[in-house]
């Protein structure tokens, strides 16, 4: 079948129920546990510093929209994410790599120095297309689960007594703990206030998600917990999202106690399962996670190639 039948043009709104129709089919077909609530996935073309007008390029053939590639931009660290998604049925047929160019075209526009893109560890397509079009592996991070039933919930509950919920209007606390906490780690995109309180008032999320480790009025660690939705899960499934310690404030165990706290929460919220995401080189962390019993699941990888 010849490329000439699709058409790569830039996203708009009335593409929204056929892209949500994309991502549902190419789910059922091949699970890999994206998201496909419309709710939440609109949420996620209206965060800030995006706009799918520009950062969106979509396949389309026949009127239907089979594929689609996109641009995140973080331009505090001079890079964007890319991501790419081809409807099974039509792989094998270039536009993948069509999709790179469209995306790699937007990047230069943005005048960043650097594009990145995040897969699965066993996408051997991928890695064959990343690898064609200049990529190199920069970097791994693991995908850890807890069996909730399995935690000493004696230990957990008093540690949550040390910590304390985000409140309405204290954005600007997680965005100072988070920024201080992430200032030198690889891949952090430094937060704004406006960013904190988007992500805090997703469907998913409510700054209660946040907990809090303080000294006096000081919050010196944070463990930010939210709800994983996948087909068939039914919400029974906790992340740790993200968790910090004031650069200050280490080696003092507060990584630990906020994690628990974190973990006592998810527990009162019924979930069976929790999972978080770590780089394979913080090895801090790494140790810190499965001292309370997280273990490997799988991994993701991270590739690079410089823009320009």
């Amino acid at each position: 079948m010849s490329n000439s039948i699709y058409t790569i043009r830039n996203y708009r709104p009335i593409d929204f129920d056929k892209y949500v129709q994309l991502i549902s089919e190419a789910e059922k077909l091949e699970p890999t546990g994206r998201v496909t609530l419309p709710q939440i996935l609109a949420e996620n073309l209206q965060r800030p510093n995006y706009s799918p007008e520009r950062d969106l390029f979509i396949v389309e053939t026949a009127e239907n929209i089979v594929g689609y590639g996109g641009v995140e931009p973080e331009l505090l660290i001079g890079r964007v994410i890319l991501n790419c998604l081809i409807h099974p049925d039509h792989r094998r047929r270039g536009l993948a790599t069509k999709l790179f160019g469209y995306a790699t075209h937007r990047a230069k526009e943005l005048g960043v120095k650097v594009a990145h893109v995040n897969i699965a560890q066993d996408n051997i397509a991928a890695k064959i297309v990343l690898s064609k079009l200049g990529f190199r592996f920069v970097r791994r991070f693991l995908q850890l689960r807890l069996d909730m039933a399995k935690l000493r919930w004696q230990d957990i509950n008093q540690g949550a007594l040390q910590c304390r919920h985000l409140q309405p209007g204290e954005e600007d606390k997680l965005t100072q703990i988070q920024n201080r906490s992430f200032a030198v780690t690889w891949g952090f995109n430094p937060n704004s206030v406006e960013e904190i309180s988007y992500c805090t008032n997703l469907s998913r999320c409510s700054p209660e998600d946040v907990i809090l480790a303080c000294d006096g009025d000081k919050v010196i660690g944070y463990c930010w917990t939210r709800t994983i939705y996948e087909a068939g899960m039914n919400g029974r499934k906790g992340q740790i999202f993200m968790l910090g310690v004031d650069s200050d404030y280490r080696g003092r165990g507060i990584g630990k106690v906020v994690l628990l706290a974190g973990l006592s929460y998810l527990k009162s919220k019924g979930f069976q399962v929790a999972e978080l995401t770590v780089d394979s080189r913080n090895r801090v962390a790494c140790t810190l996670y499965r001292s309370v019993g997280f273990n490997v699941l799988t991994s993701t990888l991270w590739y690079k190639k410089a823009i320009g």
